[in-house]
């Protein structure tokens, strides 16, 4: 079972830059698709951006499709999200989660292992 830390939240202000992180220990990382959702106070999680095992292949939200960057690192059994041009929509809490399989996939219940979240506040 892989176990899940983000790190690297904070409060920045709109236009600002931020890179998350997820660092993963236990089963093989690499062996995982990885995704980054968040979630905002009092709306359903939403999908951010997934990426392959060997990071060939990445979804993206459309509402952060140009802004934000999904890339792992295996070696280091990290992932990151580099977060540009933030907006204050972007406000919520940002966790990563992993599933073992090939296929990417934009829906939540299809994670099975997350991590416990870390908060990001973008300010106008």
């Amino acid at each position: 079972q892989v176990q899940l830390v983000e790190s690297g939240g904070g409060l920045v202000q709109a236009g600002d830059s931020l890179r998350l992180s997820c660092a993963a220990s236990g089963r093989a990382f690499s062996s995982t698709v990885m995704a980054w959702f968040r979630q905002a106070p009092g709306k359903e999680r939403e999908f951010v951006a997934c990426i392959s095992r060997d990071g060939d292949r990445t979804l993206y939200g459309d509402s952060v499709k140009g802004r934000f960057t999904i890339s792992r690192d295996n070696a280091k059994n990290t992932g990151y999200l580099q977060m540009n041009t933030l907006k204050p929509e972007d406000t919520a809490i940002y966790y990563c989660a992993t599933r073992v399989s090939s296929i990417l996939t934009i829906t939540p219940p299809l994670y099975d292992t997350w991590g416990q979240g870390t908060p990001v506040t973008v300010s106008s």
